[in-house]
C-alpha cells in the first residue's frame, strides 16, 4: 500500500483521458501508429483476473463486433479524512490489500474532505467497504461498479472512440471467433450526433413453443436483412415434406438447443428480442440446457450467460458476452405505452390488428401440444408468426430506436429498464466531481420534511360551453431551469446564505439555491433543444426518450431511492408550482372569466356561452400572451430570475363536463370529458373528437358495455339531442342477452390469492372457483400467483368466463354499469336514470 498526498481524484494514466481525451497520433508499444475506432457499446463487465480488475466493453462497430479489455483500473470509494488512518488500521488489521489512498480536493455536501482508497480487485474492493461498516466507517461512492466509473467518469454514454493493440483470436469450437479483440485500449467519449451511421444493429426476434411441463417443441426465429424476411422454426421430429422451407428439423430437445446455439452464432444478431423472453424464453433454456449438459455458450466468445435475480421480485437479468436481449413488455413499459393487457394477442391487436395464429388463445397451450404431435407445420406458422409479431411491434413503436437513444442520451446498458436514478447519476456525478464534491449516500439528505404531490385545484361541477385548457410546458422542469433546483447548488446555496453572500434563490423549507454553481438546469437544458431539434426532424424515438428523461427528474429529486433525495429539493419544485398555479388562477380570474379547475401543470378556463369558436381560439391566444408576460415580470422582480417557463393555449373544449363525486354534489379531480371540433380547411368539413379524463370509458375495470353506453350517451347530450330513447334501448336489449360479450371484467389480481383474507373483491372469488374447478379436472392453476382474469356476475356470483355456468345477474349490469354511467352527466340535463326507467315502467302500470 502507497499513502499519497496527491490532492485529485485522478489516478493512472486513463485519468489523463480525462483531461485530455485521446489524440489522433498516439503509438503502441512499438512505436506504430495506432488507428482511431469507434463503436456502439453493447455490454460491459468487471471482473479480476489474475488479481486485477479487467474491464471487458463489447461494442458494435461499422466493421463488426469488438471486444475490448481494459486493465489496470482502479475501484475506489471515498472516507472522510478524518477517519481515514482509522480506516486504514482497520483494513491493514484485516490484510486487505489497499493499492493507495490520496488526500483529495473532495469534499462531502457537509464540507468534510474525504481521501480515495483504491483497490487493484474487486474482491479487496468489496472486503474492505463490507469492513469498514461493519466499524461504522462511512464510505462514499462504494455502489459503483468498475466498469461504471469508467464509462461515466470520462461521459461515454453509448459511443465511444478508442485505441488498443489488436490482439490474436483462434477460433475454438466455444469460440466462434467473429470478431477483433483489443487490449491495452483507451477510450473517449462520442457524442450521438458524432456517431458513425454505419453502425447498425442486428436484431433477432425469438420464440419458443413448449409443453405445460416445459418440454421443448420448436425454436422460431425472424429476422429482416437488407428487407428481406429471415424465416427459421427448429423443429423436433421426423422430416416431413412440406412447403414450409423454413423448417429445420431435428432429433430430439438436445438437438434442439444445439442447434439454437449454432443457429446464434452463425447470424451473430448484436440484439435478441421476445415476449417475457428473459424470465421465461431464455429462463427455460437455460434450465433445460442445464438438464441435458449443455453448455449454454450464446456469448459471442463462446461463454455461457450470467445471470442475475432482483432480490425484491422474480424479476431475472441475463449478461451475455456481447449480446443484448431485450424484452418488448418491458421496454414498452419503459417507453410509456400502456395497454389494458401486455400478452402479445392484446398488444398485436391493438397496434397492428392482428392477432395470434391459434384458435383458441384462451386454451393454446393444449392446442400447441395437439399441434406437435398432429400437426406441426401448424405449429411452425404459430412459432414464427409470434416472432413476427413481435418484430412488426418493435417496428411500429421504434423501440429498438428508442432504448439505443436512451442508451446514448443518458449512458444506461441498452437493455437497462427503468434506471431513471441511475440515469441521472450518470449524467449528474463526473460534473459533480469536477466540482469538487462527492455524492452523498442513500439517507443523507434533509429528514422529516413533506413534499406534496401537483397541485389538484377543487373543481366547479358543471356542463359548460367554451373551456379553454392552458398548460405549462414540461413545468416542473422549467422550474429547475427557473429557479437553479438542483442538489449541488442547494448545497453551495445554503453556504451563500450562511455566509450573506452571492444572493442565493430562495427556496422553500429553508433551501437557497446557488445562481452560478449547478448543473441539472443545464442538463435540461441540452435536452430540452435537442428535443426541440428532434421534433423539427420528426425524431418521434428521440423526442420520447428525452421526454422521458426530463420529466424523471422531478420524481429522482423526491425519490428515497436516489442518493441526491433531498426533500427541500423536490419541494422547491412541487411548492413552487402550486405557487405560479394559484398566481395564473387569480390573474385569469381578473379578466373577468371562471377557472373551473387545475390540475399540476393544467388550468381550465371557462369563457362563457356566448363566445364562438372563433372568439374563444382568439381568447386563448390573448390569455397565452398575458400569461407569459407577467410571468417573466414577475419572476424578474422577485427573484431576479429569467423566467424558462411557458404556458401554451393547447385545447378549446366546445362542450365540457366536470362531474360530480357519485353520489354527493362535489366537484370530482382529474375525472372530466369534453368535446372538441376540428374544421378541415379545405372543405370546412367539421369533426368532432371526444376526449375522456379518469373516467369509465378509459377505465380497464369497466365492461365494453359501460364503456360504449358512455361514449353514445355523452355524444347525444354534448350535441342536444334526446337521450331517454337510446338509454331504454340499452336497458331492454341488456335484458335480452344481447350484449352478454360485452359484460366480462377484466382486472389484475394484484397479490397471491392465499393472501387475500379479509374483503375479497368480486375478481379474486371468481379466480378460486376457477381455480379449484382447475385442480378437479386435473388441469394446471392459472391464478395462484397474480396475474389477470376475466370473469361475469352472476346470480350464483362472480364465475370466470372459461368457467361459467349460471345465467348472467342482468339487472346487477343495469344498476352498477348503465345507471352509474348515466347518472354522472344526467343531472346536468335535468334528468337521471330512475326518472327515464321508471316513466317506461309507469306506461304498464
Amino acid at each position: 500500500m502507497r499513502n499519497s498526498s496527491d490532492r485529485s481524484l485522478k489516478n493512472s494514466s486513463a485519468d489523463a483521458l480525462l483531461e485530455k481525451g485521446l489524440i489522433s497520433n498516439q503509438t503502441n508499444n512499438n512505436g506504430l501508429q495506432q488507428e482511431i475506432n469507434q463503436g456502439f457499446i453493447l455490454t460491459r463487465q468487471s471482473q479480476d483476473r489474475f488479481g486485477r480488475i479487467c474491464i471487458t466493453l463489447w461494442l458494435k462497430t461499422a466493421s463488426g463486433p469488438v471486444k475490448l479489455e481494459i486493465h489496470d483500473e482502479l475501484a475506489v470509494f471515498f472516507v472522510s479524512e478524518v477517519q481515514q488512518k482509522e480506516a486504514v488500521d482497520i483494513l491493514n488489521d484485516a490484510s486487505i490489500k489497499i493499492e493507495k489512498v490520496n488526500t483529495l480536493t473532495l469534499k462531502t455536501f457537509n464540507q468534510e474532505v474525504v481521501s480515495g482508497f483504491y483497490f487493484k480487485s474487486m474482491r479487496d474492493f468489496y472486503a474492505a467497504r463490507d469492513r469498514l461498516k461493519y466499524h461504522s466507517i462511512k464510505c462514499y461512492e462504494d455502489d459503483f461498479r468498475p466498469d461504471d466509473r469508467f464509462l461515466m467518469e470520462r461521459f461515454i454514454t453509448a459511443n465511444l472512440s478508442f485505441i488498443g493493440s489488436e490482439k490474436a483470436n483462434f477460433e475454438t469450437k466455444n469460440n466462434p471467433a467473429n470478431y477483433k479483440a483489443y487490449s491495452k485500449v483507451k477510450c473517449k467519449t462520442l457524442p450521438y450526433h458524432q456517431a458513425d451511421k454505419n453502425i447498425a444493429l442486428t436484431m433477432v426476434s425469438v420464440d419458443l413453443e413448449c409443453s405445460m411441463q416445459g418440454e421443448l417443441y420448436s425454436i422460431g426465429l425472424y429476422a429482416k436483412v437488407n428487407g428481406e424476411d429471415v424465416n427459421c422454426v427448429l423443429m423436433i421430429g421426423e422430416p416431413e415434406e412440406t412447403e414450409l422451407n423454413y423448417i429445420q428439423w431435428v432429433a430430439d430437445e438436445s438437438a434442439l438447443l444445439i442447434a439454437f446455439i449454432e443457429w446464434i452464432h452463425v447470424n451473430d444478431p448484436d440484439i435478441m428480442i421476445g415476449w417475457n423472453v428473459v424470465n421465461f424464453d431464455f429462463s427455460l433454456f437455460q434450465k433445460r440446457c442445464d438438464l441435458h449438459g449443455i453448455k449454454f455458450s450464446i456469448g459471442r466468445d463462446g461463454t455461457p450467460p450470467h445471470w442475475r435475480k432482483n432480490a425484491t421480485s422474480e424479476q431475472k437479468f441475463i449478461e451475455i458476452a456481447g449480446r443484448v436481449v431485450l424484452d418488448g413488455i418491458d421496454l414498452l413499459k419503459t417507453a410509456t405505452h400502456n395497454f389494458p393487457s401486455f400478452s402479445l394477442e392484446n398488444v398485436s391487436n391493438t397496434l397492428l390488428n392482428t392477432g395470434k395464429k391459434v384458435k383458441d388463445v384462451d386454451n393454446r397451450v393444449q392446442e400447441i401440444t395437439d399441434n406437435f404431435h398432429n400437426n406441426k407445420q401448424d405449429l411452425a406458422i404459430y412459432n414464427l408468426e409470434d416472432c413476427r409479431l413481435v418484430w412488426l411491434i418493435f417496428e411500429k413503436t421504434q423501440l429498438l430506436e428508442f432504448a439505443i437513444l436512451r442508451s446514448q442520451l443518458t449512458g444506461l446498458a441498452i437493455d437497462r429498464m427503468g434506471g431513471s436514478v441511475a440515469a441521472f447519476t450518470n449524467l449528474y456525478l463526473p460534473k459533480l466531481h469536477r466540482s469538487g464534491y462527492v455524492a452523498p449516500n442513500m439517507g443523507d439528505g434533509e429528514s422529516g420534511l413533506v413534499s406534496p404531490g401537483g397541485f389538484v385545484m377543487d373543481s366547479i361541477p358543471g356542463l359548460y360551453d367554451n373551456v379553454l385548457v392552458l398548460d405549462f410546458k414540461s413545468l416542473y422542469p422549467s422550474i429547475i431551469r427557473t429557479f437553479n433546483v438542483d442538489p449541488m447548488g442547494l448545497i453551495e446555496g445554503l453556504e451563500d446564505d450562511k455566509h450573506q453572500r452571492n444572493n442565493p434563490i430562495k427556496g422553500f423549507d429553508g433551501a437557497y439555491f446557488s445562481r452560478d454553481k449547478h448543473f441539472l438546469p443545464d442538463i435540461i437544458q441540452s435536452l430540452w433543444l435537442e428535443r426541440d431539434k428532434a421534433k423539427v426532424e420528426k425524431n418521434a424515438a428521440l423526442s420520447q426518450a428525452i421526454k422521458i428523461i426530463m420529466n424523471s427528474f422531478y420524481g429522482i429529486l423526491g425519490s428515497t431511492g436516489c442518493r441526491f433525495f433531498d426533500p427541500r429539493l423536490a419541494g422547491s419544485i412541487t411548492k413552487r408550482s402550486h405557487e405560479l398555479l394559484k398566481i395564473t388562477k387569480q390573474w385569469i380570474e381578473d379578466k373577468g372569466y371562471q377557472v373551473i379547475y387545475g390540475d399540476t401543470d393544467s388550468i381550465f378556463v371557462h369563457v362563457g356561452v356566448d363566445k364562438s369558436q372563433e372568439q374563444s381560439l382568439s381568447l386563448g391566444k390573448e390569455l397565452q400572451t398575458l400569461i407569459n408576460t407577467k410571468m417573466d415580470k414577475l419572476l424578474l422582480d422577485e427573484h431576479g430570475v429569467t423566467s424558462q417557463l411557458e404556458i401554451e393555449f393547447e385545447t378549446h373544449f366546445t362542450k365540457f363536463l366536470m362531474p360530480t363525486i357519485r353520489g354527493l354534489d362535489v366537484g370530482t379531480k382529474k375525472r372530466y370529458a369534453g368535446m372538441i371540433v376540428n374544421r378541415d380547411k379545405p372543405s370546412g368539413v367539421e369533426h368532432q373528437q371526444m376526449v375522456y379524463k379518469g373516467l369509465e370509458t378509459v377505465r380497464t375495470d369497466w365492461t365494453d358495455l359501460a364503456k360504449e353506453f358512455q361514449q353514445a350517451l355523452y355524444l347525444k347530450v354534448f350535441n342536444n339531442e334526446p337521450t331517454a330513447a337510446y338509454i331504454l334501448d340499452m336497458v331492454e336489449r341488456t335484458l335480452a342477452g344481447e350484449f352478454d360479450d360485452k359484460l366480462i371484467y377484466r382486472k389484475r389480481i394484484r397479490r397471491r390469492l392465499s393472501e387475500y383474507v379479509k374483503n375479497v373483491p368480486p375478481h379474486v372469488k371468481a379466480a378460486r372457483l376457477a381455480d379449484m374447478l382447475n385442480q378437479e379436472q386435473g388441469k394446471p392453476l392459472r391464478y395462484q400467483h397474480k396475474g389477470w382474469i376475466e370473469y361475469y356476475i352472476t346470480l350464483n356470483g362472480p364465475q370466470a368466463k372459461e368457467y361459467l355456468s349460471a345465467p348472467l345477474d342482468y339487472q346487477f349490469y343495469i344498476d352498477r354499469q348503465l345507471e352509474a354511467v348515466a347518472d354522472g352527466i344526467l343531472p346536468f340535463v335535468g334528468s337521471s336514470f330512475n326518472e327515464v326507467t321508471n316513466k317506461q315502467m309507469g306506461l304498464f302500470g
